[in-house]
């Protein structure tokens, strides 16, 4: 039996550092557009903005405090959402400078990614030949032998830096099953502590894959190890975005969307921004009588210490 319906909390993923611009014209990449596109994506309502920075340049993932700065304020004075800064960047960058914006930042909330693994994007190099920038085609090659490093005691350092230090939460994204595990040792040994906001992620080469049975599986063991201290959350990656976030939010739980996640609007459709992508799920929780949780809603249900705690 599925739990009582709650109105789902949207975030939306606005860049990240999986696709490169070569990808989609749509993707956003100076600080200009990424302030754009999270406003549009909160105004069609997503309540939390999930955030990553790119060099303006080229389009290059990004660890410079600097850069996000340069969209951080601008986000914050057109909008309400929760701003939820990366602690996971690339994979090729030291764990410090995965934290860096975060620490010049102190956000609400930030993600933790809850265990090493292989993330691999290789396989984009197939569908994608003319590449515009002498970065992306390495970039997506090293996936191939590159590990997404989150030990115990990187994690440990996280929660302690962020947490602890900066009194921001986490978006606990969580590729696998065992990444579940992980959680529950760190909230057994009361590292973290509930409600814990649980992202399960579906779909990335390295991780589980995106289908029901996954869904129902992970919903299981998770309502196992957290009970009610938590709040699930859906994203899949491409073209299993929308079709698995809508089987989540009928489950009971929150939703991701976003271009970090997917480029596509639809089959063989690339979505024109995010929010078009926030549009459409918004949409179809419309069509099924689910209602979304504005801003303040999701900053209480998830224990953040609000917009004005933050420092930019």
């Amino acid at each position: 039996m599925n739990p009582p319906q709650k109105k789902v909390i949207i975030s939306c993923a606005v860049t990240g550092s999986i696709h490169t611009p070569s990808m989609s014209p749509h993707l956003p990449i100076t600080p200009a557009e990424i302030a754009h596109s999270g406003i549009e994506a909160f105004e069609a309502g997503a309540a939390i903005l999930h955030l990553h920075a790119r060099d303006p340049a080229n389009g290059q993932p990004s660890a410079d405090p600097r850069t996000f700065m340069e969209f951080l304020p601008a986000i914050k004075e057109r909008t309400d959402a929760v701003i939820n800064i990366t602690t996971g960047g690339a994979q090729w960058m030291t764990l410090d400078a995965r934290l860096a914006a975060a620490r010049r930042a102190s956000p609400e909330m930030c993600s933790l990614n809850m265990g090493s693994m292989n993330f691999a994007l290789f396989p984009m190099l197939e569908k994608y030949k003319d590449l515009k920038h002498d970065w992306e085609a390495p970039y997506l090659e090293g996936s191939r032998d590159g590990i997404f490093r989150n030990t115990f005691k990187d994690i440990e350092y996280i929660l302690h830096e962020l947490g602890d230090g900066h009194g921001t939460r986490f978006e606990f994204e969580c590729y696998d099953i065992g990444h579940l595990y992980s959680l529950a040792h760190f909230l057994d040994r009361k590292l973290v502590k509930p409600p814990l906001f649980v992202q399960t992620v579906f779909g990335i080469l390295g991780g589980i894959g995106a289908d029901i049975d996954n869904l129902n599986h992970a919903r299981h063991i998770a309502d196992k190890l957290f009970g009610d201290a938590y709040e699930w959350s859906v994203m899949a990656a491409g073209r299993s975005q929308m079709p698995l976030a809508t089987s989540g939010a009928l489950r009971g739980g929150n939703v991701r969307v976003g271009l970090e996640d997917s480029l596509y609007i639809g089959k063989g459709t690339l979505a024109p921004s995010n929010a078009s992508q926030v549009k459409k799920i918004r949409a179809t929780l419309d069509s099924l009588g689910i209602e979304i949780a504005s801003p303040e809603e999701a900053r209480a249900r998830l224990a953040l210490k609000g917009a004005s705690a933050v420092a930019f």
